[in-house]
């Protein structure tokens, strides 16, 4: 079997043996929505690798804090399962995360009026002020991914995205939460 050098493959020369091998080999029709997937899978892992690695980590903090301190600064107080599917995470994840962000003083969990199980995620004063100084690092590089485009550009990928993301309906999609 041609693996074409397999050693010496990097992602788009994988991709491009990806599609052929898929087609050509094992009969797969699809190869472009392939590629589209695996391109936009590779796309978001690079920029929330760099994200969390530049901003987020030297922080003190994963990118999945992040996600939950982010829901909970600008749209709480919020119950955990609410944070969860604003944050796109799992309801266990929220609680986990939310145990360790009370003990570093960046969240507050307080009873719910619901029911004496329920409980509401909020940011403590210290969290508020961090969240303003993590955002601004977070805000400056997402305009530096951004610059990479140009303005239309931005608003044609967002376009783009948004139907990819409202084409979900066509199927039985699960998500977080």
């Amino acid at each position: 079997m041609d693996t074409d050098g397999d050693a010496e493959l990097d992602f788009w020369s994988f991709v491009d043996l990806a599609g052929r091998r898929l087609s050509e080999e094992f009969g797969f029709p699809h190869r472009l929505a392939t590629r589209l997937l695996l391109t936009l899978n590779r796309a978001s892992a690079i920029v929330t690798y760099d994200l969390e690695s530049t901003v987020h980590r030297p922080r003190g903090h994963s990118w999945s804090a992040f996600r939950l301190l982010f829901v909970t600064w600008l749209a709480g107080p919020l119950e955990p399962g609410r944070a969860a599917t604003l944050a796109g995470m799992s309801r266990a994840a929220v609680s986990n995360l939310a145990k360790t962000l009370v003990a570093d003083g960046m969240m507050v969990r307080t009873p719910g009026e619901r029911d004496g199980r329920s409980v509401i995620l909020s940011l403590t004063e210290q969290g508020n002020k961090a969240m303003l100084d993590i955002f601004a690092g977070q805000n400056e590089r997402e305009r530096q991914w951004a610059s990479v485009l140009t303005e239309a550009e931005q608003h044609i990928l967002i376009m783009l995205l948004d139907k990819l993301i409202a084409g979900r309906d066509r199927f039985d999609v699960r998500e977080r939460s």
